[in-house]
């Protein structure tokens, strides 16, 4: 498989598995089209182009050319300098040779633009109750800080290595949490668990979370109890990073009885307890193992490929 194509039907499984519908996506990029016409030569030399077909401002190619074939690819949930190296050495071997490094969490402008996706979450909150107006505003406030905390970080340190021995680099975050938000939020409507016991109980029979329990880290209840009753389920497990902490009362105002997400901050998580809502970590590693798993699987229907695991991943297919 072509890199270029690879990294376009991973954009497509992605828009597939957003809650936002079709509509508002197309609108997205026809807006971000505009845009680009609208702005000066001079200025168009700083624009990210990929942002005119991607919309998942922290997904994509960071190095290597679109040209190149993909079969075996090194994949991790977090990709340092240590990985790369890594690479470089298996490519020394003849049978152990990579053509891509992928990593889950971003880096270079894709970790820069993170807080671009954060835009995602009014959408999903106005889905589950919220007026869209609050929703944005106190979103608009929780963007900026991001942005803010993004600026000073040095992003390239990871992709200039990559340069340096030739290994083409991606990132992959916005499409794989779409596709693990949207698989639980599927589960939870068929299944409808009545209890968090219960559905604890179905979060363990996944094998990715199966597999970090087994590693001590299972899903875990930190706001409820077992006998609690789960009523009207929110997954938040996709749009960047968390939101804003001041969210919580709305949502339970919206009629939200459990969160159930990847990670959750002290200060987040006192703030849902105050507004009397259960939360459920579900574990951040094995939720973005299980996105990247089903990203994969959308892929690997035109093209079986070959995964070195690293940085936290195993590649489970279904």
């Amino acid at each position: 498989m072509r890199l270029e194509r690879f990294y376009k039907r991973a954009v497509e499984v992605g828009i597939a598995n957003d809650l936002r519908d079709e509509e508002e996506i197309r609108r997205i990029l026809d807006d971000e089209q505009e845009k680009f016409k609208d702005l000066k030569e001079d200025d168009k030399r700083f624009y990210d182009p990929d942002r005119l077909f991607n919309h998942f401002a922290d997904s994509r190619v960071l190095f290597g050319d679109l040209d190149a074939s993909v079969k075996k690819i090194m994949i991790g949930i977090d990709i340092e300098v240590g990985e790369i190296l890594l690479a470089h050495l298996l490519n020394k071997e003849k049978d152990a040779r990579v053509d891509l490094i992928l990593s889950h969490h971003p880096m270079g402008l894709a970790a820069a633009q993170l807080y671009d996706v954060m835009k995602l979450q009014a959408k999903l909150l106005a889905k589950y109750g919220v007026t869209i107006s609050v929703a944005e505003q106190l979103m608009e406030k929780r963007i900026g800080e991001i942005e803010r905390r993004l600026m000073p970080v040095n992003h390239a340190r990871e992709v200039d290595v990559a340069r340096i021995l030739g290994i083409p680099l991606m990132c992959l975050h916005t499409p794989a949490d779409n596709c693990v938000t949207n698989c639980l939020t599927k589960l939870f409507e068929k299944e409808k668990p009545a209890k968090l016991k219960d559905l604890l109980k179905l979060l363990k029979a996944i094998p990715e979370y199966e597999r970090a329990a087994k590693l001590q880290v299972p899903a875990k209840i930190v706001s409820g109890a077992e006998s609690n009753s789960c009523g009207k389920i929110y997954v938040d497990m996709t749009g960047g990073t968390e939101g804003s902490k001041d969210i919580f009362d709305k949502i339970a105002a919206g009629g939200v009885s459990t969160l159930v997400g990847m990670h959750f901050t002290e200060e987040h998580l006192a703030n849902a307890k105050k507004a009397n809502l259960n939360v459920v970590v579900a574990g951040h590693i094995s939720s973005d193992v299980l996105g990247l798993n089903l990203l994969l699987d959308e892929i690997e229907k035109e093209e079986k490929l070959e995964f070195v695991s690293v940085g936290g991943f195993e590649r489970i297919r279904r």
